[in-house]
């Protein structure tokens, strides 16, 4: 049998992605929906471990760096933490099976804070497939953690975006580079 595999998914929200999303990726976020949607069925009809890793925020918390950096988003009891278009419907038929987990993670990386490497060693997973938004800010801290805790790297490129299309394409040779990730 070959290694585990688990699947990221990271802040594929209505904030991060709607059009009227609080801190939107829009377009870029809009068009890898079918691309997103089909990988995590993929893994999901599989059996194997996805992980949905959503950003929780508390309104105006004067303790978090991003309240300096960006508008209120992703805020706790908000819509806008729902997972974009299909994918929420998708996630509402698997939700509660034991292959199913969501992590509400208060930084960029879905590891910072979180019991996500104990749940991934727990089943033995060795290999983390990354998939969401934004390639060059979650997508990349959360790869970058992944790496330097010995976790082999799958980014998917056709399922991952940002608002920035410089960053973007500088995060999947970084991710490629510099962390030795396969970008499929």
């Amino acid at each position: 049998m070959g290694a585990q595999k688990a699947l990221i998914n990271i802040d594929y929200t209505n904030d991060f992605v709607a059009e009227d999303g609080r801190l939107t990726c829009g377009k870029p976020g809009q068009l890898i929906e079918e691309n997103i949607f089909a990988l995590t069925k993929s893994f999901l009809e599989n059996g194997d471990y996805v992980v949905f890793a959503i950003d929780c925020h508390e309104e105006n918390d004067p303790y978090h760096p991003e309240t300096k950096l960006f508008p209120p988003h992703n805020i706790a009891g908000t819509t806008g933490r729902d997972l974009y278009g299909k994918l929420q419907r998708l996630f509402e038929k698997y939700k509660g099976s034991k292959h199913v987990h969501t992590i509400d993670k208060t930084r960029y990386s879905a590891f910072c804070g979180t019991d996500l490497e104990l749940r991934l060693r727990e089943r033995g997973i060795e290999e983390v497939h990354l998939c969401g938004v934004c390639t060059d800010i979650c997508v990349l801290h959360t790869a970058v953690d992944a790496y330097n805790k010995g976790f082999k790297l799958v980014i998917h490129e056709n399922a991952v975006a940002s608002f920035d299309p410089e960053g973007h394409k500088w995060a999947l040779s970084h991710f490629k580079n510099s962390l030795g990730a396969e970008v499929r």
